[in-house]
């Protein structure tokens, strides 16, 4: 491809007043509003002064944006271009946003972190987030922080955390079923500095009543890693009816456990796609497994010990700078090992295995976030961070309904595909007899998703 006219003979100007650029805000933005968005943020956050008036028109502004892409106050402009006032009533300045953000209180973040769950349960009513999962099927709910990185000596509560980065932690919770992308159902924001674990249990219990909305059926498993291996997280999970599968660092109990597994235990399995080790940083293609009887916590009081299984996964210690003829006298393992409440006759020692490692789901919804709305945490404010964060998963888990309503492979799609294909579409706009028109791009290649995604979400015709 290349331009067709010479850059001389072309001429450009900005006085376009009736395109858009981004005409999938039209479904999304009306998807919410079947949601209620603005009403329920209007019914919960009570801001004072004249900046939180219109607390919901303003939220609904601060997600558009971020679906569409914005990741700071400032790219709130792109909702202000061309004939984006005859689609949409109060396109905020970003300005007006910023100083709405900012009145924001510890209060008033709870009161919006209510309105958002709340929003998630009706979405979940118009969408089918989970599917349908029968009563033996699992439903999955992972637990993870990120760090997200900050600048500037401004920013309330940034520390340097167990990343060595700078910023702040930002703890999530996804639910997810088989073959359906994840939403999130928690969402909370933390001091730099603060322990991944820090709180845990409570999140864990929210993230699992908010499961429980979106699905009354499907056995739930809370999956995380060895940060949130502690009693309090797992007794958690368990009080809410759920079963739970945690990686477990290498203490003298667990060694101890290990060897005391038979030789003739171990199950070799072998991966269809290769894995990569951090640790030894090698792509591993096959490894052996096997499991143990275990009880967790044995050094707490009897009543909070929990019994369960140890599933264990050994690999090849693979040492590439032995010298020739150096081989070792035994084969030697790295051993990496999960503590799980569910039953054998659910999931046997393979499946275990091969379900818990899918936690790393959670590693792509971190990645698809930073992508967008959490690449940068605007405000030096605390409490205006800590509400862009709740808006950040407002705008996610609408982008993924809009997705699943869209079909096809937008169901399962990444955030990006969805925006570029679906959101960002530029569109002319067109009145006549008192209707107003949206002329798309002739031969877009997705027409036919954003036509399903369209005609799912209109309102049908009211009655002469």
């Amino acid at each position: 491809m290349q331009v067709s006219h010479t850059l001389p003979s072309l001429s450009v100007s900005f006085d376009e007043a009736n395109l858009v650029g981004a005409a999938g805000l039209v479904p999304v933005m009306a998807l919410a509003r079947e949601a209620g968005l603005v009403d329920l943020v209007d019914e919960a956050v009570k801001l004072p002064t004249d900046k939180g008036a219109h607390a919901g028109l303003k939220l609904s502004s601060l997600v558009a944006g971020m679906v569409a892409g914005a990741d700071s106050i400032d790219d709130m402009e792109l909702l202000r271009h061309g004939a984006m006032g005859k689609l949409f009533t109060a396109c905020y300045a970003p300005s007006t946003l910023g100083s709405y953000l900012r009145t924001f209180t510890f209060g008033h973040v709870k009161q919006l972190q209510s309105a958002a769950k709340t929003f998630l349960e009706n979405l979940g009513q118009d969408v089918p987030l989970l599917g349908q999962p029968e009563s033996e099927d699992f439903v999955f709910i992972d637990i993870d922080d990120t760090i997200v990185e900050v600048h500037g000596y401004q920013k309330q509560g940034a520390g340097f955390g167990y990343s060595g980065v700078r910023g702040l932690n930002a703890l999530l919770g996804i639910i997810s079923g088989n073959g359906h992308a994840p939403v999130i159902v928690a969402e909370r924001l933390r001091k730099g500095s603060a322990s991944s674990a820090r709180g845990a249990a409570s999140f864990v219990a929210e993230a699992m009543r908010t499961g429980r909305k979106l699905t009354s059926t499907g056995r739930f498993l809370v999956r995380a890693d060895s940060a949130y291996y502690n009693q309090s997280a797992v007794a958690a999970a368990l009080a809410q009816g759920a079963d739970m599968s945690v990686t477990v660092r290498m203490n003298p109990s667990i060694k101890k456990a290990i060897a005391s597994i038979a030789d003739d235990a171990w199950e070799t399995i072998k991966y269809p796609k290769a894995i990569y080790d951090q640790d030894t940083e090698r792509w591993v293609s096959k490894a052996e497994v096997a499991e143990i009887d275990y009880t967790a916590f044995a050094s707490k009081k009897k009543a909070a010990r929990i019994p369960g299984r140890l599933i264990v996964r050994r690999i090849p210690e693979l040492n590439p700078k032995k010298a020739a003829g150096q081989d070792t006298l035994f084969d030697a393992h790295r051993y990496h090992a999960v503590f799980s409440t569910v039953a054998k006759d659910a999931l046997g020692t393979v499946d275990m295995d091969k379900t818990h490692r899918q936690h790393a789901v959670i590693e792509a919804v971190n990645a698809e976030l930073k992508d967008s709305a959490l690449a940068h945490l605007p405000s030096g404010s605390f409490s205006a961070n800590s509400a862009w964060l709740h808006a950040a998963a407002i705008a996610y888990n609408l982008t993924r309904a809009a997705g699943i309503l869209a079909a096809g492979h937008f169901t399962r799609a990444k955030m990006r595909t969805l925006r570029q294909k679906l959101v960002l579409v530029p569109a002319r706009i067109a009145s006549s007899a008192r209707k107003t028109k949206v002329h798309l791009p002739r031969n877009w290649p997705w027409a036919e998703a954003w036509q399903r995604l369209f005609t799912t979400v209109q309102e049908p015709p009211q009655a002469a």
